[in-house]
């Protein structure tokens, strides 16, 4: 990997200018952006489809740390602090024909080990980050999750092909103890795992699961059930686990944020700390456009910051307990910044715009913030999804293919652009 601990002049130049990028209160500009994905067999690597990045940080070269990114069937990324990439890891490919290949969905990190959740086959998936890797800007990632590693949640290898399988993803501790929570695709399941280290490599174990709330009781004593394709509930994706705080926050797309107690003993009770605008509207779904459409007033039960989905979360660790939690509010391609010990109060809102030749962020999925200062980074990194990078690829007869993507910020502008 190229060494960025150059003279400062040629760092700015290089990576941008933190705290004069942003020309209207709200915005931010990109200090960096990776490559573009293409989500096509046309693509490289083909079918790739940016989701979820997670920030490592060089333990005594901050340098040379990297950004992961998922890729999905495209599989694991690796960049530099340019943006430049340096590695990618293959998702597995179908174990018999007819199965469903790999398809990494989320990442997140514990000390120097990656565990990713592999939506295609139900396995969380282990990546050892090697420093000597990282500084030589070569192979960063080594595969070491176990042969044995148990599915998530399917019974059986004939259930994982029908994809409710584990997708968010978070990974924290409990006093010391590592744990990773998975979330279930199209269902409101949580799954509270722990790594286990084998002669094979790492594994994990189930300690337990919780189910959170499909259905509501309103405020006007009516029962609502947010809107779905027929057969699927209102899924989780987007979390983080505040280990000082022992509790996990969990992004429920269509209703809103979620704050649970957590422990190696479990779950505790949820409380809904923030809800979407759409939270209680009446919808149906339509079959001829495969959509969920209104079907009813608005009552007036919603949220006022978040715009479904409600997506990404990181939290910037002040280091004193404090901080700020940050999630992404995709329906309207903003994102909303919490106060971390008062849950639930705003602090402000960002959109990223586009600017000094990097493109905007627009329905964005995965963040990952650290607070260490690294170079063209002085308060730190913050990482997040672009779900429409342009340019926009075309395919051989012209038609647009979606084009993904991730986008660095400075910690430092985000503090300074945030709007009520």
């Amino acid at each position: 990997m190229r060494n960025l601990l150059v003279p400062p002049v040629v760092a700015l130049l290089v990576l941008g200018l933190p705290g004069l990028a942003n020309a209207r209160p709200g915005t931010v500009v990109p200090v960096a952006q990776t490559p573009p994905f293409v989500d096509d067999a046309s693509g490289r690597p083909p079918k790739a489809n940016a989701d979820d990045p997670a920030i490592w940080t060089h333990p005594s070269r901050p340098a040379d740390s990297v950004v992961l990114g998922t890729l999905k069937e495209g599989g694991l990324a690796v960049f530099d602090l340019a943006g430049k990439q340096l590695q990618l890891v293959a998702a597995p490919p179908p174990p018999q024909p007819g199965a469903a290949p790999g398809r990494f969905n989320n990442v997140d990190l514990l000390g120097d080990l990656a565990f990713v959740s592999d939506r295609g086959r139900d396995r969380v998936r282990v990546y050892r980050v090697d420093p000597r890797g990282a500084a030589a800007g070569n192979k960063v990632l080594t595969d070491v999750t176990a042969p044995e590693t148990p599915r998530v949640f399917s019974a059986t290898e004939a259930e994982v092909d029908e994809q409710r399988t584990a997708y968010g993803l978070a990974a924290g501790t409990d006093r010391g103890v590592p744990l990773v929570v998975a979330s279930r695709r199209h269902e409101t399941r949580l799954a509270l795992l722990t790594p286990v280290r084998t002669a094979a490599g790492v594994s994990v174990r189930k300690l337990s699961t919780v189910d959170i709330p499909a259905s509501f009781r309103l405020p006007d004593g009516k029962t609502w059930t947010p809107c779905a394709e027929p057969g699927e509930r209102p899924q989780i994706e987007g979390m983080v686990i505040d280990s000082r705080h022992r509790v996990l926050y969990a992004a429920q797309e269509d209703v809103g944020i979620w704050r649970i107690p957590l422990s190696t003993k479990g779950f505790g009770q949820p409380e809904l700390i923030d809800r979407v605008r759409e939270f209680g509207v009446p919808a149906k779904y339509d079959e001829q456009t495969e959509e969920c459409v209104p079907d009813g007033p608005d009552p007036g039960f919603g949220g006022k910051w978040l715009t479904a989905d409600a997506e990404g979360l990181t939290i910037a660790d002040a280091g004193d307990g404090k901080g700020q939690l940050v999630a992404s509010s995709q329906g309207d391609s903003r994102f909303v910044v919490y106060d971390r010990v008062r849950p639930g109060k705003v602090l402000g809102t960002f959109r990223v715009r586009e600017g000094h030749g990097r493109d905007s962020v627009e329905h964005s999925d995965g963040a990952a913030v650290v607070t260490t200062p690294l170079p063209g980074y002085p308060a730190g990194l913050l990482v997040v999804h672009d779900g429409e990078r342009k340019p926009v690829a075309t395919g051989p007869s012209g038609e647009e293919l979606e084009t993904t993507g991730f986008a660095y910020l400075s910690w430092q502008d985000v503090l300074a652009s945030l709007e009520r």
